[in-house]
């Protein structure tokens, strides 16, 4: 096999352990699994809001679930671990799951969005942006976008700011689809030089803004005279 194949054939075995995995521990606020191959077998690397419900009574849980990734996925010597996320509300995985349980509940599809946008944002996002696509109210599918603050689409800075979470949701009108988009501040480098900063300063910081426009306001450009603004006139002399 080239090595290709064996990448493609790795990453959608990972697909697939990520999907059982959703599923599975849904219950316990499932935010994400990370795989890594090591000498003396894999080690995995569960994220999650409740651990207690993962590991279980001595234990179980995590034998339980050792035990069907050995069988399901061929998964050879698995190690797992379990961490529990410090800020469940920046975790787009985990907040896109709370909406689809909402909606589950029978609570309306905006108010869920809504709900998690103003959640997400006090936990100190620096945008989010939900997407609900299929049969919303009508026997027509359609989608509805709704979204805070900044939220970059493209370019490098999109690649390394924004983390995106995607669940379904079955209801009475049919399936219904859940994309969620999170711009995290603590994810811009350092040394990175965001293309239009006064766009964050205007959402982070709005006060120290107005205060620099009234301030530009009061100015009399450079490059002109002084006499050209007599004191209690206008530039024409009328007034």
């Amino acid at each position: 096999m080239s090595a290709v194949k064996n990448v493609m054939k790795s990453n959608y075995r990972n697909m697939q352990l990520d999907e059982y995995l959703a599923a599975t521990l849904k219950d316990a606020g499932y935010g994400g699994v990370d795989v890594q191959k090591t000498p003396i077998g894999t080690r995995i690397t569960l994220y999650v809001t409740r651990p207690g419900l993962v590991i279980g009574r001595k234990g179980t849980g995590i034998r339980d679930i050792t035990s069907k990734l050995e069988e399901k996925f061929g998964l050879t010597n698995p190690q797992i671990s379990v961490m529990e996320v410090a800020v469940p509300e920046l975790n787009p995985k985990i907040m896109c799951n709370r909406i689809a349980q909402l909606i589950e509940r029978g609570t309306a599809f905006r108010r869920a969005c809504l709900w998690t946008i103003n959640t997400i944002s006090n936990a100190g996002a620096l945008g989010v942006e939900v997407t609900v696509a299929g049969k919303l109210r009508s026997e027509r599918a359609h989608f509805e976008k709704h979204s805070s603050g900044v939220l970059p689409k493209s370019g490098d800075v999109a690649e390394k700011v924004v983390k995106v979470g995607v669940t379904h949701v079955r209801t009475k009108m049919g399936l219904m689809g859940i994309q969620l988009r999170i711009a995290l501040k603590n994810e811009i480098p350092q040394d990175f030089d965001y293309p239009d900063t006064s766009l964050i300063d205007a959402q982070t910081q709005p006060e120290k803004l107005s205060a620099q426009q009234s301030s530009d306001e009061n100015v009399i450009p450079s490059g002109l005279p002084e006499k050209a603004v007599p004191a209690g006139g206008s530039a024409n002399g009328k007034g």
